[in-house]
C-alpha cells in the first residue's frame, strides 16, 4: 500500500476478532515495522525495488520474531495503553512472537496484491497475488475494515464494562 494506515483497518479487525490469541499492539505495530525497509531504501536512495526482502513471507517471519522480541520489554507499556483504551490485555512471549509474525505476513500479503515488486514467496520471483483485485478495490476494502474494527472495539469495551460491573455487584453482595 502507498501508506501504512491502509493496513490498520484489516489488522485492527483481525487483532480485535482474535484478541484471545493475538497481542493487539504487537500485531498492529508489526504492520508498521515492515515499512521501515521501504523508508531505509528511500532515504538511502538505493537503486533497489522499494519492497525488497522483509516484504516476503520468509524474511518477514524473521522480522516479525525480531519485532516481538524487541517488544517484549515494552509489554507493561502496552498494558497501560490497552487499559487507557479499555481493552483487556494478557500476553506472553509466545503470543507476541505469533502476533509479530502474523502482523508482518498480513502486511506483506496486502502489499503483494498492491505492488508488483513484492515477491511473497522469495527467493521464488513469482507474484501470484498481484492485481487479483484493482488498487482502488484493495484500498476501499482496507478502509472498509475500519468499520467492523470499530464495532468490535466498541463491543469489547461495552462487554468489558458489563463484566466489571457484574464482578463489583457480586463482590458487594458477598460483603
Amino acid at each position: 500500500m502507498p501508506y501504512t494506515p491502509y493496513h490498520f483497518g484489516p489488522s485492527g479487525f483481525i487483532g480485535l476478532a482474535f484478541r484471545k490469541w493475538i497481542d493487539i499492539p504487537v500485531f498492529l505495530l508489526a504492520n508498521v515495522i515492515v515499512d521501515v525497509e521501504v523508508l531505509i531504501i528511500a532515504l538511502l536512495d538505493v537503486h533497489y525495488p522499494i519492497h525488497r526482502y522483509i516484504h516476503t513471507l520468509l524474511l518477514g517471519t524473521a522480522a516479525g520474531i525480531i519485532w516481538a522480541l524487541a517488544a517484549w520489554p515494552l509489554r507493561n507499556v502496552f498494558k497501560k495503553i490497552m487499559q487507557i483504551l479499555r481493552l483487556p490485555y494478557k500476553t506472553s512471549l509466545w503470543k507476541m512472537i505469533i502476533s509479530g509474525i502474523l502482523g508482518v505476513w498480513l502486511h506483506v500479503v496486502i502489499d503483494s496484491i498492491y505492488h508488483p515488486d513484492v515477491h511473497l514467496f522469495w527467493p521464488n520471483k513469482s507474484i501470484p497475488l498481484w492485481r487479483i483485485i484493482t488498487k482502488q478495490q484493495l484500498e476501499l476494502l482496507c478502509l472498509a475494515f475500519f468499520i467492523p474494527a470499530l464495532i468490535l472495539y466498541l463491543l469489547t469495551v461495552i462487554l468489558s464494562w458489563k463484566k466489571i460491573g457484574a464482578e463489583k455487584a457480586a463482590k458487594k453482595q458477598r460483603s
